[in-house]
């Protein structure tokens, strides 16, 4: 039985590590280089963490050293930006990174106003908290931390699936 379950456990493995495609080396590289034209903390001594959640997701910049202050006061002061341009409908920092074509920037960038970007400092960084009652607009956030992972995938890993069961603040 235990070699049976062991087998299927690899099978599904197998089944998700060929269901996300490969990520080319060239476009990590582009995207490091712009991304240090845009963010003002440093790609290797930080890590990007994005947890989906039933109404959104969390996106974590979090200092690898918790006690490097100059990280973690150049990933707060980024991420407060960025949080109150999402809320306009600014997404021009990620379309510099990843493009105009990057998965859910489309759509969360028409959506100003419905979705709510909670800003939150944490002791080794900060976050923003994506918040919303459309269906629609969780697909696109999901959509877009899933082509945040892929493009940062040297510096980026996915969180643990969050519930939240309060309603979205608007």
């Amino acid at each position: 039985m235990k070699n049976i379950v062991s087998t299927i456990a690899l099978a599904a493995l197998a089944n998700v590590a060929l269901a996300i495609p490969p990520v080319d080396p060239a476009r990590l590289d582009q995207v490091e280089q712009r991304g240090s034209q845009v963010m003002p903390f440093a790609l290797d001594k930080t890590l990007h963490v994005f947890t989906p959640s039933p109404s959104g997701g969390v996106q974590q910049v979090l200092a690898k050293n918790a006690g490097d202050a100059e990280q973690i006061g150049l990933i707060r002061q980024h991420l407060i930006h960025l949080a109150a341009g999402f809320g306009r409908g600014d997404f021009s920092g990620p379309r510099r990174i990843h493009g105009d074509d990057m998965p859910g920037v489309q759509a969360l960038s028409a959506a100003a106003g419905q979705v709510v970007y909670q800003y939150r400092e944490l002791p080794n960084g900060a976050e923003i908290e994506y918040q919303t009652a459309d269906p629609a607009l969780v697909e696109a956030i999901h959509a877009y931390f899933e082509a945040q992972l892929s493009d940062h995938a040297r510096h980026a890993m996915p969180g643990g699936h969050v519930q939240h069961h309060d309603h979205p603040r608007q």
